[in-house]
């Protein structure tokens, strides 16, 4: 008998696990849940159980296409376990949107099957390496806002998530990667970079997310600069779907 290959194991059933990790808004110095992140990990106790390990991994086999649906999948099952109809925000290879020509098909009916309102989705879009075909990727961006998806760019201020991006993509959610976010309450060319960033969200309409809070001190940095959008072990960390951390009198002690 021929042994099914990694890839094999992945893609299928209870080939990935799923975590929520929750983003908070903060409201009258309260937070309250805005959404929850859906983290897949790769199979238990194999080489690919971390992410980082597991998307390189996919990328280097070219399989972002049908490991990012596979994902999707697993994540909405998941989703459809947490009590109460908090966003749900799912990480998608931008090359994914370019060479998918059903994703948002595919979005919306595992959305209906799993009985979760398609605008509660959050896309975010990771790699945002140059596309090659604009068109196909900007017509998958049309075909999801006009179901109701919102749309973020993750990791921004790293990698390809360049100006032109930004202005081009012009997302309803800029996510701050952890880079500037970690230690800038102490380095204020960490926070030069976090409010220019701001400022461009607020010229494009959209909002920012701070990843990668740990600790009280760059929670105030960010807060100072007007994000009210925090996600980060500060707040919680992911957390299988059945008890993700949505509000506790922790939390509110700590904003």
């Amino acid at each position: 008998m021929t042994r099914r290959t990694l890839l094999q194991d992945l893609l299928a059933p209870g080939g990935l696990t799923i975590l929520f990790q929750p983003i908070f808004e903060i409201v009258d110095g309260q937070s309250m849940l805005f959404a929850l992140e859906a983290l897949s990990r790769g199979c238990k106790g194999s080489n690919v159980e971390r992410a980082d390990v597991l998307f390189e991994y996919v990328r280097r086999k070219g399989k972002e296409t049908e490991v990012d649906r596979a994902c999707v999948a697993a994540a909405l099952k998941a989703a459809s376990n947490v009590p109460g109809s908090p966003a749900i925000s799912i990480n998608v290879h931008a090359s994914t949107l370019e060479r998918d020509d059903h994703f948002a098909a595919f979005l919306a009916e595992n959305c209906y099957a799993q009985h979760i309102e398609i605008s509660r989705i959050v896309l975010e879009i990771v790699e945002h390496q140059r596309f090659r075909d604009a068109d196909a990727f900007f017509g998958a961006l049309d075909r999801l806002r006009a179901l109701g998806v919102r749309i973020a760019l993750d990791d921004i201020g790293l990698g390809y998530s360049n100006h032109r991006m930004l202005i081009e993509v012009c997302p309803d959610l800029f996510k701050i990667d952890r880079y500037f976010v970690d230690g800038c309450s102490r380095n204020p060319h960490l926070r030069a970079a976090i409010e220019s960033i701001v400022l461009l969200a607020s010229r494009l309409g959209g909002r920012v997310v701070a990843e990668g809070i740990e600790t009280a001190e760059d929670f105030a940095a960010v807060r100072s600069l007007g994000i009210d959008l925090v996600q980060g072990y500060y707040f919680g960390r992911p957390a299988a779907p059945a008890c993700p951390t949505t509000d506790s009198s922790r939390e509110k002690e700590k904003v």
